[in-house]
């Protein structure tokens, strides 16, 4: 089931003196954070972002009556979140939340690989998949990208990759 209410960054520090927060971006960019003007500390508790721009890889965000460093430092540690319904994602995108434990299969021997365990976005070239094996062994990885990326199908709760010899 998806998530309505997506994990989109930590509050980690605050910045200044008048209430403003430090956010780690858990977006592909630190800027997709800058293009809402509503986020959620949880889904019943909305609040307003007053500005936003980022600084050193982080976003700097001011949210509305918070406005002295105290009461910034009492958000310190905080995960903001956004709501499914305010964002316009590609039909050819997905949520990396939503594709989570997922059951990988092997394209060639539909044998399932193991389930989605994590996704590193550290290689600029493309993303990793991290795959945790059925017997408990290593996990695998697995390149996030064509030819090895397949297809990813959600509704049926599967990905499909390609793999080759000495990649699992």
């Amino acid at each position: 089931m998806k998530k309505q209410f997506l994990e989109a960054g930590k509050i980690v520090n605050t910045h200044g003196v008048s209430g403003d927060l430090k956010v780690q971006s858990w977006c592909d960019s630190p800027e997709v954070l800058t293009d809402f003007t509503t986020l959620y500390l949880s889904p019943a508790q909305p609040v307003e972002v007053v500005k936003s721009y980022v600084h050193k890889g982080c976003v700097i965000l001011h949210l509305k009556g918070v406005d002295t460093r105290e009461a910034a430092e009492a958000l310190r540690g905080k995960v903001l979140y956004l709501n499914r319904d305010d964002i316009d994602l590609p039909d050819d995108l997905v949520f990396i939340q939503d594709m989570l434990g997922l059951e990988v299969y092997d394209e060639r021997t539909e044998a399932v690989i193991g389930k989605l365990k994590d996704v590193l976005t550290t290689n600029p070239a493309h993303d990793m998949y991290v795959i945790s094996r059925p017997e408990g062994g290593a996990d695998a990885l697995i390149p996030a990208c064509a030819p090895f990326l397949v297809r990813v199908d959600l509704d049926a709760g599967r990905i499909t990759v390609r793999t080759i010899e000495g990649l699992i």
